[in-house]
């Protein structure tokens, strides 16, 4: 079974979950976002921002695929271009870190060290360009209703699943604590991941790999180092 990471284009966007596809809560601010999910077309708002800010920036993504099946994904970007990053009790994102704004692993691959895996490659990426560390928001009440108005369920990865894969807590809150990764410390997981998702994929089937998988809804979307 083959296994790659790829950088989010216009072309891969389309493989991205449907609930992710059409969601634009981290790449408007609140109340455009409400806006363009209520009158507008949220799959064309999030489209003109992957591009813009591959034109401006680089690489904002990266999918990760088993045989061509697409099996999680991440997307990150300097909090400049992110404008929800203003909106958390614990902003704002340090200035020499890049933001990782949202993950998920597809069910079926849960557990193989994918989270991890797509975490690294941002790190190898965020490195080439001299950046010293990823900063994330997480939900540490991940499930429950929301406390704020506006937050959408499963729009901001759980904290358990950055402490998980090395974040360490910098700014600490009831729901939602800043963390922080730095990159000297994510680039020396290789041999780790490596060694998981060799155990995972040995042990899959590929009748399991094909079995159809329930679409999640935005309050369950799955997310798995």
């Amino acid at each position: 079974m083959s296994r790659r990471l790829v950088n989010l284009t216009l072309d891969t966007l389309e493989d991205l979950p449907r609930p992710c596809r059409q969601c634009v809560f981290w790449e408007l601010d609140p109340v455009s976002a409400e806006r363009a999910c209520a009158n507008g077309d949220p799959e064309l708002e999030k489209e003109a921002w992957v591009s813009q800010t591959l034109l401006e920036w680089g690489s904002c993504g990266k999918l990760a695929y088993v045989d061509g099946m697409p099996a999680g994904f991440v997307m990150y970007a300097p909090p400049a271009y992110v404008p929800r990053s203003m909106a958390f009790p614990t902003s704002p994102v340090s200035a020499d870190a890049a933001l990782l704004m949202t993950a998920h692993v597809v069910a079926a691959f849960a557990g193989g060290g994918f989270g991890r895996m797509l975490v690294q490659g941002v790190a190898r990426d965020l490195a080439k360009r001299g950046i010293k560390a990823i900063e994330a928001f997480g939900d540490a009440k991940y499930g429950e209703p929301s406390d704020r108005a506006g937050d959408r369920a499963g729009c901001v990865p759980p904290a358990d699943f950055f402490l998980s894969v090395g974040f360490k807590t910098v700014r600490p809150h009831p729901r939602y604590p800043r963390l922080r990764l730095e990159l000297r410390t994510a680039l020396s997981w290789k041999s780790d991941v490596e060694y998981a998702l060799e155990k995972l994929l040995g042990s899959m089937s590929p009748e399991s790999l094909l079995r159809p998988v329930r679409p999640a809804t935005r309050s369950t979307l799955p997310l798995s180092r």
